[in-house]
């Protein structure tokens, strides 16, 4: 009869076994860009002890292949991953650029641009023995810039932006939908990428929720193991309209947590410039900003009405700056009217426009601003 092997606990192992269990785990899991990290820690740990262990990892090292070189594309790309029902893509790769960064806030700008600078610098930190962050969450309202700036990093980084199509990956078999979900982190672990999880809530739903079934709050588990595994070599995104919806387990997970907030009214500002492509003047674009920013709009927002604008001046071969003017006149006689005296002297004193064109926007007579303005500067 043979005898089962009894393996011995990590914590009982010396520290070299440990090491040497702690290596193999991470190459079984395929993650080679932590293989590297732990080599390097190693070659620097053993420099004083064992100077031929150490320099033989030190070359091992540097003419070892990089992880970087990109399978796809040079004759052995995976094919795209398929649902088994459907057979529809699980995974579509954006392809479509940015011409110029989007207009973010600070605190955006600024960890977006962190985790940009530790994938292109990526060697310094390994030789730190350190790693890139792997992960990170991108929270906030709809239309705020989250899909853009997953596209402005990977094209930063020079990578293909893979984006989860979580409507395919729920598959009406729900017993699937986990596979579904190990097919496409599997493909985006197989090279380096960017891998956008849109709408994380769906899947990633807390597990307490007692109206979500049990195959349902299996796939929560499945998404956190994968996460946990995800090589430094790529980066995950996730984005999320509705963070209350998820799993506490699930921030955990991730290296970093951004906050996208609403535009603030200068932001909104630089977005429609960028939007107008120069058709239309700063004046009027910080009319519009403000009354954008009054009704608390997104990015989206001053997108889609930059569009229809751009639209209609064409068709009706008129100015821009005329219908973008008229559109938000039409938004702001709809406010009570306080709300549109409140409005009218706030673009009055912030001179973007003359009094005249001020009541023509707001509906608001050259009367009541007058008195507003007598009543604040204490004139009788």
């Amino acid at each position: 009869m043979s005898r089962a092997m009894k393996v011995p606990p990590v914590g009982d192992l010396l520290a070299t076994e440990q090491d040497f269990v702690h290596l193999a785990r991470m190459a079984l899991a395929g993650r080679n860009q932590d293989v590297q990290v732990l080599l390097q820690r190693l070659a620097r740990r053993y420099a004083r002890d064992n100077e031929r262990l150490s320099e033989a990892l030190q070359a091992l090292l540097r003419d070892a292949p990089t992880s970087d070189s990109p399978l796809r594309g040079v004759g052995t790309a995976a094919p795209i991953p398929l649902d088994s029902d459907s057979r529809f893509p699980l995974v579509r790769i954006d392809q479509t650029g940015l011409p110029v960064q989007p207009v973010l806030a600070p605190t955006v700008h600024d960890q977006t641009n962190q985790i940009c600078e530790e994938h292109l610098q990526r060697e310094r930190l390994l030789q730190a023995g350190l790693v890139p962050s792997r992960t990170s969450l991108f929270v906030g309202p709809p239309g705020v810039g989250k899909t853009l700036v997953a596209k402005w990093i990977a094209q930063r980084l020079g990578l293909p932006l893979l984006v989860l199509d979580l409507s395919s990956v729920m598959s009406s078999f729900l017993g699937r939908t986990g596979g579904n979900i190990r097919k496409v982190l599997d493909y985006a672990k197989a090279s380096p990428s960017v891998l956008l999880l849109d709408e994380l809530d769906t899947v990633a739903k807390r597990r307490d929720d007692s109206a979500e079934v049990g195959e349902l709050k299996r796939l929560v588990t499945v998404l956190l193991q994968e996460i946990d595994d995800w090589p430094a070599s790529s980066l995950l995104l996730a984005a999320t309209n509705h963070a209350s919806l998820l799993d506490p387990a699930v921030w955990r997970r991730f290296d970093t947590v951004v906050n996208f907030p609403l535009p603030d009214e200068g932001q909104l500002f630089q977005a429609l410039e960028q939007y107008c492509e120069k058709e239309a003047a700063q004046a009027e674009l910080a009319v519009v900003a403000k009354v954008l920013r009054s009704q608390e709009s997104s990015f989206a927002d001053a997108y889609r009405l930059m569009s229809t604008a751009r639209r209609r001046a064409v068709l009706n071969e008129v100015p821009l700056s005329e219908v973008l003017l008229e559109s938000c006149g039409q938004q702001v006689r709809q406010l009570p009217f306080l709300e549109r005296v409140r409005f009218a002297m706030d673009l009055v004193q912030a001179d973007h426009m003359s009094q005249r064109r001020v009541c023509e926007l707001t509906g608001v007579s050259r009367d009541t601003i007058r008195g507003r303005l007598r009543r604040q500067t204490g004139q009788n």
